[in-house]
């Protein structure tokens, strides 16, 4: 059965769909069968492995609000082997109002993805930059989530939120919710404050943090404006290096090295 992994931080620009469409390309490069979900109705996932949002006629949208729409339809096959994407769309912005008298609406995700667990290896959600209903459902739905981190002064601010979210879910809607990792993202060697953040979050955070760290990289920027992961747009690159590791590191941690759930329950005491 498929791991579910959802990658979240309500602050904008840390890195998180970079993150999501890079790491599930490195994981289906090493011969991971892989589910990429696009949560985001700027659908920044779907035009980063190639696919023109205004070209997307099902999306994501419609598995919310039509339960007799099956996910497997709509689900289309990227350039990458092995890497299939679930799209967005502009309209799931408008999910979350009508979700919101839904029965059990935070559990509606959970319901679609439990009839894709068997066919991936591992199913990544690229959630938008908010705490909102279709976050809440993407945690309620997972297995793990791994939450991207700035090596910039605003890192930290409000990640003792989404932290309080995720103690949220797990206590109501999803005991099993564990913290898949911290990865510090955008880290540049030269500045002395990148060091700084990365001392402070692995001083904070100790075995939750990956020993990967990504690097401020201009081949991961440009990656997205071609339709392609780093991975395949310049396999060379310091970027797909950082993300190749990383991804091994998750499959490293998922074949028995897993830190123990105690150590994966945060104290936000300890960590304030």
């Amino acid at each position: 059965m498929g791991k579910i992994i959802t990658l979240a931080n309500q602050k904008g620009g840390v890195g998180k769909t970079t993150s999501a469409i890079n790491i599930a390309a490195s994981m289906a490069i090493l011969d991971k069968k892989v589910l990429l979900i696009d949560a985001d109705p700027q659908a920044n996932s779907t035009s980063g492995v190639g696919f023109d949002p205004r070209n997307i006629k099902t999306s994501l949208y419609e598995c919310l609000i039509n339960d007799d729409l099956n996910a497997k339809d709509i689900i289309l096959e990227t350039e990458t082997p092995n890497l299939h994407l679930l799209p967005s769309h502009l309209d799931l912005v408008g999910a979350e109002i009508e979700l919101i008298n839904q029965p059990n609406r935070e559990r509606i995700l959970k319901n679609v993805l439990e009839k894709l667990r068997e066919s991936y290896d591992y199913i990544i959600i690229d959630c938008s930059p908010s705490l909102g209903l279709i976050t809440i459902n993407a945690l309620t739905a997972s297995d793990s989530v791994l939450i991207p981190v700035q090596c910039e002064y605003f890192a930290l601010e409000g990640l003792g939120k989404l932290l309080n979210t995720i103690k949220i879910v797990q206590s109501r809607l999803n005991p099993e919710l564990e913290i898949e990792g911290i990865l510090l993202t955008m880290y540049d060697s030269r500045l002395r404050l990148s060091n700084q953040v990365v001392d402070e979050v692995k001083r904070h955070f100790q075995n939750l943090v990956f020993d990967t760290v990504i690097y401020r990289n201009t081949r991961l920027s440009e990656a997205p404006s071609q339709g392609k992961p780093v991975v395949l747009y310049d396999a060379d690159s310091k970027g797909a290096e950082n993300y190749m590791e990383v991804s091994r590191e998750i499959l490293q941690n998922n074949d028995g090295t897993k830190i123990k759930n105690s150590e994966k329950i945060i104290n936000l005491e300890e960590n304030e």
